[in-house]
């Protein structure tokens, strides 16, 4: 390790930049979050430069360098832009003992400035010695996208209250106990959602309770989106891979459940043919137990949890019991499987509107209002549709909707082993059976289904971006 990686404290010092192109303003940027005192010697600058110069954030001096610039210094930055020439103004800053950054030359330079992800007071540093700026780069937008947005409010959260812990628990075992179980559970889940009041709240209650092992855990309700795992949110991701307990459904992408934390316990709540159904009653206590138990747990559903997926009985049965919910959205099955197979749910030319629909109430009935089917410019996507497309169709058509009318159904939508198949919607039903089509699968009744004829299929995929291993906040 050549280069040992440290922070420096520049908030009031000189700090001096040689150069007013782009490469020098990125590292402006940069510097002025530190609250450093800057001073940009530059013949010539950028527009932002100017612009910074005229508000007051810094000073700019039109005009080559002079030695007496590095006069009580603390660092000097230098972009080799060829507006100046780089050996003197070397020379004068190794005289003085000065950090030097000659930008993109660590050859030339005394200290190199790493890739950094800002979560303020939290800092993730990377550095390559030089050797590889590019993945630097790639290795920075990974962790900017696993770190939440609010870590930076989770650790100054955490600092109010470190003297509060420190005078209530004094036994240094303890206090670290306290803090894993205040970053790991829903004190933090709330700071981070953005609710610092609540989290207060209930971390005034856990620093006064001699009961803290007895801590209640929290749900999150998460969409895992219609199949490719590459379809997850940022977010959904992170909660996978915090998760003690992931509670799921059988109708999952391949690769969804890889993501999740290779220790959290996994319950398999999913309906299949020949296997026991597990009631949605039952869903709702093992997820009220498991939290009680002060686990964070994971209810995954395919798709979005509000769309048809139960997602508000389960939230009102666990806000009922006093237990912390939080809500990750997914790409509900409908919009993923259109993009899939490049239909738009919705064109002017074709469709003014779009209506989800179940093809199983809540008896399992089919309850579909004829007025729904009927609309020409209606785009119809049935969810759970495939045992009843017959009868749907023939309700559309008595309803008036045109028995040539297009349709499409779309069987293990966004994965590898995708099928998609047209007709119309007097031959929906036999279209299914004749097919074989056993799902997970979607009908998609409308124009639009036509229209999407007229694009490649299948799309160009790109081949799936492989799951990042668990990062520890």
């Amino acid at each position: 390790m050549r280069y040992f990686p440290l922070f420096a404290d520049l908030e009031g010092r000189r700090c001096v930049v040689i150069g007013g192109g782009g490469e020098a303003a990125r590292k402006i940027r940069l510097l002025r979050k530190t609250g450093a005192r800057l001073l940009v010697v530059a013949p010539r600058a950028e527009t932002e430069i100017v612009e910074a110069a005229a508000s007051g954030a810094l000073t700019l001096v039109n005009r080559p360098f002079d030695p007496e610039d590095l006069d009580g210094a603390a660092l000097l930055v230098v972009s080799d832009d060829g507006s100046q020439e780089l050996d003197p103004i070397l020379s004068a800053a190794r005289a003085t003992g000065i950090p030097i950054n000659v930008i993109d030359n660590p050859s030339r330079s005394t200290v190199i400035v790493p890739g950094i992800v800002d979560r303020d007071p939290i800092l993730v540093a990377i550095g390559s010695a030089g050797a590889a700026p590019v993945l630097v780069r790639r290795l920075r937008e990974k962790i900017e996208a696993l770190l939440p947005s609010r870590l930076g409010a989770l650790a100054r959260f955490a600092g109010r209250f470190r003297g509060a812990v420190s005078a209530s628990i004094t036994e240094g075992e303890g206090r670290r106990l306290f803090w894993e179980s205040v970053f790991d559970g829903p004190i933090a889940g709330r700071v981070l959602a953005g609710d610092e009041t609540g989290a207060s709240e209930a971390m005034l209650r856990a620093i006064n309770d001699d009961r803290r092992a007895e801590r209640v855990g929290s749900v999150a309700l998460i969409g895992a989106g219609p199949g490719d795992p590459d379809l997850l949110t940022v977010k959904a991701l992170r909660m996978m891979q915090d998760a003690d307990v992931v509670v799921h459904d059988a109708l999952l992408g391949e690769g969804i459940l890889d993501c999740v934390r290779r220790d959290a316990d996994r319950i398999d709540v999913g309906k299949r043919k020949g296997k026991h159904s597990v009631k949605q009653d039952e869903i709702n206590e093992i997820l009220l137990t498991h939290a009680r138990a002060g686990k964070r747990v994971v209810r995954l559903k395919g798709g979005d949890p509000f769309v048809f997926g139960r997602g508000g009985e389960e939230l009102a049965h666990l806000r009922r019991h006093g237990i912390a919910v939080e809500i990750v959205p997914g790409v509900t099955a409908a919009l993923g499987a259109a993009a899939s197979c490049a239909i738009p749910l919705t064109d002017r030319r074709h469709a003014s509107s779009v209506t989800f629909i179940t093809g199983h109430g809540k008896d399992g009935a089919l309850d579909i209002e004829p007025a729904l089917l009927a609309e020409g410019r209606n785009t119809i996507v049935v969810y759970m549709g495939v045992s009843v497309a017959g009868g749907i169709a023939a309700r559309a058509i008595a309803a008036g909707r045109a028995a040539s009318t297009p349709v499409a159904v779309i069987e293990r939508a966004t994965q590898p082993d995708q099928r998609v198949l047209r007709g119309t919607l007097a031959g929906l039903g036999a279209l299914v059976e004749e097919q074989a089509v056993r799902g997970p699968a979607l009908l998609v009744i409308g124009e639009v289904t036509a229209a999407a004829n007229a694009l490649p299929f299948p799309l160009p995929r790109t081949a799936p971006a492989p799951v990042p291993e668990r990062l520890a906040v």
